[in-house]
């Protein structure tokens, strides 16, 4: 659940958070207050207004999100995994919008409208509209057109959220869907990227591999991504049917990807009839052994959800000198620079001027000007002030043209934590802050002292979370076992697989 920053009050947010941790996830409440505490760093540098916290930048519920090409699975397999025809299936795009799937206690399925989920900050959606507008200007009005909910009573959902996305088609790519995309994948616990091996030839899909490749890799959690190669079963008939699958890893490796899982699955329900009984087996033998894993996977989001909540706090802690003071320091010096050689400019111009004024007029002339304003004293007095009043004017006109200037070419958002770079900097470089102060606002032995503090409490909830999951000692009673387990159901899943070089020696033979 995303707790976005918007028109309900902070407080109210994060109550209703609270509410719904001490329901759900009671294990995730000590972790609310030391977010409530980076926030007061984050207030302090200017990188989060008074009215936002870190806490509502994340999603608290484990989200598992299913992306690919059209016809690649992806409902197929979701309808699999929950045991119910949910989404409707076929060879050709059937549904062209993200479907978030949510648990519900009524048996009937239930489809709702794009507006409930961009209205409702329970939802990894909220206010995704205004996001929209920023791409395409008036697509946000249009939500509906983007998004649906359904509801399921399916066991596989509770505590969990799914999200089904429509095909990507690299010759019709909106920007739009290509940013909910991306706003999806920052969010998902584990991120499912189908691809069809029934198009042996992945050239043709080169634009939507490098765009769902860029999203994924380099990043620091890249090990939530599975990339399955679905329907494998169509290259049982295939002379060489490994390298049908070479044929994808090669093209996801020439899109960037140089690491992560590649599994490969099929439906047996609708799968092709293998003849060769031996080929027929280790097919289902591989098909098992992914399924199992991708299976496994989804059984785990809420740990991984747990740990990635406190790993989430503690990139935003060590990020403030790592990255973000050094980013403004950055930005300090050459706004600086900017400042200085626009000082400078000014007083060439001035001397420029006076040497003018002082050629075209004369000594003689600007002294009788001096002797008319009550004696020449007075007359170099009122011209120092009129010269210094000029000078500061001009000297604060030149830092806020600079600082306009820099902080229209730093990031709106700076980080995973979407931390406001641009605030921060322009807190720093307040009127009444000296150009050669050199400090960042709000960064000192305090702001330091705050940081290490959360440092502290961070660890102690990784311990803590580490005691539930483990027992280096081994003296944790066996009764507490059923208490490590996760509430994940296995359902009957979508039989799955790939021929192993046994299979194609066997073939051969």
């Amino acid at each position: 659940m995303l707790f976005n920053r918007q028109d309900i009050p902070l407080t109210e947010r994060l109550n209703n958070l609270q509410e719904h941790l001490q329901e759900e996830h009671p294990d995730l409440l000590q972790v609310l207050p030391t977010y409530r505490q980076m926030d007061k760093v984050l207030n302090r540098l200017g990188l989060l207004d008074a009215d936002e916290s870190l806490a509502t930048q994340i999603t608290w519920w484990p989200l598992i999100s299913v992306l690919g090409t059209f016809s690649s699975g992806k409902s197929t397999f979701i309808n699999s995994l929950l045991g119910e025809k949910l989404q409707k299936t076929g060879n050709q795009a059937v549904d062209d919008k993200f479907t978030v799937v949510s648990y519900s206690h009524h048996d009937a399925t239930r489809t709702l409208p794009g507006t409930a989920l961009n209205n409702d900050p329970r939802f990894p959606f909220f206010r995704i509209g205004e996001e929209i507008d920023k791409v395409s200007s008036g697509e946000g009005k249009r939500i509906d057109n983007y998004l649906q909910l359904k509801t399921s009573s399916a066991e596989t959902l509770k505590g969990r959220t799914l999200i089904d996305s429509p095909g990507f088609d690299a010759d019709d790519q909106r920007r739009s869907t290509l940013r909910l995309t991306d706003h999806i994948i920052d969010i998902s616990d584990l991120v499912l990227i189908f691809f069809d091996a029934r198009h042996p030839e992945p050239g043709a899909m080169q634009d939507t591999l490098a765009h769902l490749v860029k999203a994924s890799s380099g990043r620091s959690d890249s090990n939530k991504f599975l990339y399955v190669l679905n329907q494998i079963d169509t290259t049982a008939r295939e002379d060489n049917p490994e390298e049908v699958v070479a044929a994808w890893q090669r093209a996801l490796a020439q899109a960037g990807l140089t690491a992560g899982r590649f599994l490969c699955i099929y439906n047996e329900e609708a799968a092709y009839p293998i003849v060769d009984e031996a080929l027929r087996e280790r097919y289902q033998r591989k098909r098992d052994i992914d399924m199992k894993e991708i299976t496994s996977r989804i059984g785990e989001v809420e740990i991984e959800r747990s740990y990635r909540i406190v790993s989430s706090l503690e990139d935003a802690a060590r990020g403030i000198e790592r990255d973000v003071i050094p980013a403004l320091e950055k930005a300090m010096g050459f706004w600086r620079k900017v400042t200085l050689a626009g000082n400078i400019v000014g007083v060439g111009a001035a001397a420029a001027l006076a040497y003018g004024a002082i050629t075209l007029f004369g000594i003689d002339a600007l002294q009788a000007l001096f002797n008319s304003i009550q004696g020449y004293i007075t007359g170099v007095l009122a011209l120092i002030a009129a010269v210094g009043v000029v000078g500061i004017s001009w000297h604060y006109l030149m830092r806020n043209l600079a600082a306009r200037f820099v902080v229209s070419r730093l990031a709106e958002r700076f980080g995973d934590q979407e931390l406001n770079l641009r605030g921060a900097f322009l807190k720093t470089t307040n009127p009444w802050r000296s150009i050669f102060s050199g400090g960042i606002a709000g960064w000192g032995k305090t702001t330091k002292s705050m940081i290490g503090d959360i440092l502290q409490e961070i660890e102690g909830h990784i311990q803590r979370l580490n005691d539930q999951h483990t027992d280096p000692s081994g003296r944790k009673h066996a009764s507490n076992e059923g208490d490590m387990e996760t509430s994940f159901v296995p359902v009957a899943a979508p039989a799955v697989s790939m021929p192993d070089s046994q299979a194609v020696n066997a073939s051969a033979e």
